[in-house]
């Protein structure tokens, strides 16, 4: 890790995004070289307030690498949700309990019926089953909050998305620390509980 790696993460966007095509589509990311015996997950972070620049980099960044060959499986955590409710039959009815519920009765009834374990990863899995590529994309990970935590995502999909490298595009920061060991922190404010078992991808090298 070089000291130029980490002030990647506070770079302008063109090196940031030089910087993610030269590390996807290198023989050492598709290969999960040099990562031991830790699951080939990576977080991207980044401020909260490039969201919509991010969102026209990521495009940009899935039609780069794949002119190089990489085949990437992008989903999009909101749009998933959006076609599990409507595949359960309940998006309509949740939309019109919405406006009488309270927001934490609310909130916990979005939580039960996309429960990472049981309904959000397994439709991940499909996903990735009917798909050929070499990396998953995870993003939209702002717009599912707070009734989906990207850390409950990532610890659930350990053995699902083990063969292949998946990065999650994060609107937060990602700490990691001797002391403190890692977290997510949504928004770069909001604590999203320890997770130490991914690699922040501006500090790898090809």
């Amino acid at each position: 890790m070089s000291t130029a790696s980490i002030g990647l993460e506070t770079a302008p966007m063109q090196e940031r995004f030089e910087h993610l095509c030269r590390i996807i589509t290198s023989e050492r990311f598709l290969k999960m070289q040099g990562i031991g015996n830790e699951v080939p997950f990576y977080i991207c972070p980044y401020p909260p307030e490039e969201a919509v620049e991010m969102t026209r980099m990521q495009k940009q960044l899935v039609n780069t690498v794949e002119k190089s060959g990489v085949r990437v499986l992008a989903i999009n955590l909101y749009d998933l949700v959006i076609d599990l409710l409507k595949q359960r039959g309940i998006f309509e009815r949740l939309l019109a309990v919405e406006a009488s519920s309270g927001k934490e009765e609310f909130r916990d009834t979005l939580q039960g019926v996309l429960d990472p374990q049981s309904h959000l990863v397994p439709a991940i899995g499909e996903r990735m089953q009917a798909a050929v590529f070499d990396v998953m994309f995870l993003t939209g990970v702002g717009q599912v909050f707070p009734y989906i935590r990207s850390h409950r995502v990532l610890n659930n999909l350990q053995v699902t998305a083990a063969a292949q490298p998946t990065v999650m595009f994060f609107p937060g920061v990602y700490t990691q620390s001797l002391e403190k060991g890692a977290s997510l922190d949504l928004f770069g404010r909001l604590h999203d509980d320890k997770y130490y078992r991914a690699f922040n991808i501006y500090h790898c090298e090809t």
